[in-house]
């Protein structure tokens, strides 16, 4: 990303990173269900195997392995454990902080029984982590959706209280019922009186149907459930909790949207006209108190993952500005194909710091971009 950088001093700073942890690769694999992880003999890392559409490899794999069988999964590269990688990384690309946090499934899979003391224990590592460096590492915590209230709200005192928290990684589901939810909003309260903003990241929600056959049948790998299923669930998410008034009733509450809001800046206008013409809701005086045009600007943020200037443009037009964007690189997803130097420079990185530069107009908008928002909106320059 070097070549990408601009032209200041300006901090850059990386809010879209994600790792495993040393003890939730060990669940993993001890896992007979997915999501698993699993070591194959023709592949040199293990196998994160996520999806419902990867369990007859699975199956074939397990009843008649062979050196030429293809493989369920993603490779499980030192990238997604190691902090010494995490910070190799960091230097490579030119990165001087990184907020990190758990990548998905998150805890949402476990019994609360399991995910509450789990849940601690990831945050406290991501914790230790930040201490051994404290001037280049933050991190959103994880929290055990599936615990009952009280340890759910423990965990989030618990996460408040670790002083380089900034908030919390979230998914588009909740507890599996959408952000909607009236479940979810004691939730929602505590972060918001605790500061903790909230990172909104999807997880294949989308149904398999949607993509059709040939992609079930594994042809189109995973482009279509990330490029467009992934968008898609953040928009649904968050139009979701506009039209239920969630962002009304807690006008503090903050969140940080993945891959810049989804197609949310495209839709903002036909989702207030939808709304303004629903003849439903006008005659029975129901909907949100405030545009969504107006949540946006108050109480929302994009990371600006979306690998070209035409989107980074739309997301910063949508937002109400640069002030309200922040660099992510999404790590340690979407590495070379075909395996890496290890001081090569991702291309993926550097389409977003491109997108960025040949987004906006002037240094200034871009630093801000690349790092002055994330220190400003996330406290970075607290310990």
């Amino acid at each position: 990303m070097a070549s990408q950088s601009p032209k200041t001093k300006t901090k850059v700073v990386d809010i879209h990173t994600h790792m495993y942890p040393p003890e939730y690769i060990s669940l993993l694999e001890s896992r007979t269900n997915i999501p698993l992880v699993r070591t194959f003999s023709n592949s040199p890392d293990p196998r994160l195997v996520l999806l419902d559409a990867e369990v007859p490899l699975l199956d074939a794999v397990n009843t008649n392995p062979s050196p030429e069988s293809p493989l369920p999964g993603r490779p499980l590269t030192r990238h997604f454990s190691s902090l010494a990688q995490k910070l190799h990384f960091m230097d490579t690309h030119g990165i001087d902080i990184s907020v990190i946090s758990l990548a998905n499934p998150w805890l949402d899979f476990l019994s609360g029984a399991t995910a509450a003391p789990l849940a601690e224990s990831i945050n406290t590592s991501f914790s230790q982590m930040c201490l051994t460096h404290p001037a280049r590492l933050y991190f959103f915590a994880a929290l055990p959706l599936t615990a009952p209230l009280p340890a759910l709200l423990s965990s989030i005192a618990h996460a408040s209280r670790l002083p380089h928290c900034r908030g919390v990684i979230l998914g588009t589901s909740g507890l599996g019922a959408g952000l909607d939810d009236p479940t979810l909003e004691p939730i929602f309260s505590a972060l918001a009186a605790a500061r903790l903003p909230i990172f909104l990241h999807p997880h294949y929600g989308l149904p398999n149907e949607v993509f059709g056959p040939r992609a079930a049948a594994g042809e189109y790998g995973h482009v279509l459930p990330l490029a467009i299923g992934f968008p898609v669930e953040t928009t649904v998410a968050v139009a979701r909790m506009f039209l239920a008034g969630v962002f009304d009733r807690f006008p503090e509450l903050k969140m940080l949207l993945a891959h810049s809001g989804g197609t949310l800046p495209f839709l903002v206008g036909r989702i207030e006209s939808c709304l303004q013409h629903d003849g439903f809701l006008v005659q029975k005086g129901g909907g949100p108190k405030r545009g969504l045009w107006e949540v946006l600007r108050e109480q929302i943020y994009f990371d600006a993952v979306v690998y070209s200037k035409v989107a980074l443009k739309t997301a910063v037009e949508a937002a109400g500005g640069e002030d309200r964007l922040m660099f992510g690189t999404d790590h340690p997803f979407f590495p070379p194909v075909g395996g890496e130097n290890e001081n090569e420079e991702w291309e993926s990185v550097g389409l977003n710091a491109k997108a960025v530069i040949e987004g906006v107009d002037g240094d200034d908008k871009v630093a801000a971009i690349m790092g002055e928002n994330a220190i400003k909106i996330l406290r970075l320059d607290e310990e």
